[in-house]
C-alpha cells in the first residue's frame, strides 16, 4: 500500500510531465515504474499495440465471479500553467489542468492496495489516453481491447471538481455528464466588391442568418423539460473591410443530457444548415463530430449500490449533484459496459482546464480510501 507521502509525490512527479493525447509515453513509462514496484503476485500488466500509451492491469481475484473495470485517464491539455508551484509543468504548452494527474494518483493507491490484499472479484485497472481529444475509450474498445479476460462486467471512474469540498464524493442516477458533437460548418457563395451586392454572394449574411436560426434549435426543437445547448464559439469570414466575404467558416459544439436529445439536435442542425444553403443559394458543408463524448450515463442498479453505500459511510460526506454539461469519453465506454462514474472534490477557486487550477492533494486519500471501501462491500 501507499503512504500519504508517496501519493503525493506521485501525483506531483505526474503533474510535472503532462502530454498531450496519444502522446502519453513519458506517463505511460513513469506509471509502468510505479506499477512495478507493487507486489505481482496476482497482477498480469498490459501494453496495447492497438493503443500504445494505454495500460492495463488485471488484478486477480481470489474467487472472482465478475470483473470490475476502473478507468483513469493520463493525458494533459494544451494549456500554459500559471500556478506557480514548484511541481509545476515542465512541458511547455503542456498542463494537468483537468486533474487527470489526481485521477492516475487515486487508480494507483487503489491498484496498490488489492495488489497487496487480493480481492474476490478480478479487478481491471485502466490507465486510458486521450481523454481530452481522440475519444481514447471509444478507440479502446472498438480496437477490441476489452476482449476474454480483459472484459469488465462493471466499469467505474472518477472526475475531480474544484466546486465541492475537499474529498466529498459527488454522484447521481441518470446522466452525469453531457454527450456533445463537435460542428464545423463551412458556407461558399462568390466573392466581390463591397459596392457591387448583385454580382456576389455574401456569406456573412448568410452565416448571420444560420447563427440566428441554430439558436432556435434548443427554444423550438427540444422538450423545455429537458436540457441542450448550442453554441457557436468560432466565426470566421472575409480579409477586408469593401470585399464581400464568398467563404465563411463557424465552429461550435452541441450539449446534450441523453443521446436521443443529441441526435434530435444533429438532424435538426442538418435540416437548418439545408434550409439555408437553399435560401441563399450557397453550398453548406456540415461535420458533425460525434467521436466517443457520448452522455455520461449511470447504471441504475450499479449507481444506486455506490450511492447508498457512500451516504451511509459515515467517514464519508456524499453530496448528490446535478448533470454537468461539460463532455467525457467515459460515456462512451458506459454505453458498452453497466457502471458509474461520480465526483470527487478538490476545492479550489480555479475552475477545470484554467492555467491556475491547483486541485487539494489531501482528496488522494480520501478518494481511494472511499472507492477501496466500496469495492470491498460490492464483491
Amino acid at each position: 500500500m501507499l503512504t500519504s507521502a508517496q501519493l503525493i509525490k506521485i501525483r506531483r512527479d505526474l503533474h510535472q510531465i503532462p502530454e498531450l493525447a496519444l502522446h502519453e509515453y513519458q506517463t505511460q513509462k513513469y506509471l509502468l515504474q510505479v506499477i512495478g514496484n507493487f507486489n505481482q503476485k496476482n497482477i498480469e500488466i498490459r501494453t496495447c499495440p492497438e493503443l500504445p500509451t494505454a495500460i492495463l492491469v488485471l488484478v486477480r481475484g481470489s474467487k472472482p465471479q465478475k470483473t470490475i473495470g476502473y478507468r483513469a485517464d493520463i493525458d494533459g491539455l494544451p494549456v500554459q500553467e500559471n500556478t506557480g508551484l514548484s511541481f509545476a509543468s515542465h512541458n511547455n504548452g503542456q498542463m494537468h489542468a483537468c486533474g487527470h494527474d489526481i485521477h492516475m494518483t487515486v487508480a494507483l493507491g487503489i491498484l496498490a492496495y488489492f495488489c497487496d490484499q487480493q480481492p474476490q472479484d478480478n479487478l481491471l485497472f485502466f490507465f486510458q489516453p486521450a481523454e481530452e481529444s481522440e475519444s481514447g475509450g471509444k478507440k479502446a474498445y472498438e480496437a477490441g481491447v476489452f476482449t476474454g479476460k480483459w472484459h469488465p462486467d462493471e466499469f467505474f471512474a472518477l472526475h475531480v471538481t474544484p466546486d465541492l469540498p475537499t474529498g466529498t464524493i459527488g454522484c447521481r442516477l441518470g446522466t452525469l455528464f453531457a454527450g456533445t458533437t463537435e460542428i464545423n460548418i463551412d458556407l461558399y457563395g462568390k466573392d466581390g466588391h463591397a459596392a457591387y451586392p448583385q454580382q456576389a454572394n455574401d456569406m456573412v449574411v448568410a452565416a448571420a442568418a444560420l447563427i440566428e436560426q441554430i439558436q432556435t434549435i434548443i427554444s423550438r426543437s427540444i422538450d423545455p423539460i429537458a436540457s441542450g445547448v448550442i453554441t457557436i464559439g468560432k466565426v470566421r469570414a472575409g480579409t477586408v473591410r469593401n470585399a464581400i466575404a464568398g467563404h465563411a467558416h463557424l465552429e461550435g459544439t452541441i450539449r446534450g443530457l441523453t443521446q436521443k436529445m443529441i441526435e434530435r439536435i444533429d438532424q435538426r442542425l442538418r435540416e437548418v444548415t439545408q434550409g439555408i444553403a437553399q435560401s441563399y443559394n450557397a453550398k453548406v458543408d456540415l461535420q458533425l463530430n460525434q467521436g466517443g463524448y457520448w452522455p455520461v450515463e449511470n447504471n441504475p442498479q450499479i449507481t444506486s449500490e455506490f450511492i447508498n453505500y457512500m451516504k451511509e459511510n459515515t467517514q464519508i460526506n456524499y453530496q448528490e449533484m446535478q448533470p454537468a454539461m461539460t463532455g467525457e469519453d467515459f460515456g462512451y465506454l458506459l454505453a458498452q459496459i453497466p457502471g458509474t462514474m461520480f465526483w470527487l472534490g478538490v476545492n479550489d477557486n480555479s475552475q477545470l482546464h484554467s492555467a491556475t487550477f491547483n486541485p487539494h492533494e489531501e482528496a488522494i486519500v480520501i478518494g481511494i480510501k472511499a472507492m477501496v471501501g466500496f469495492l470491498l462491500s460490492h464483491m
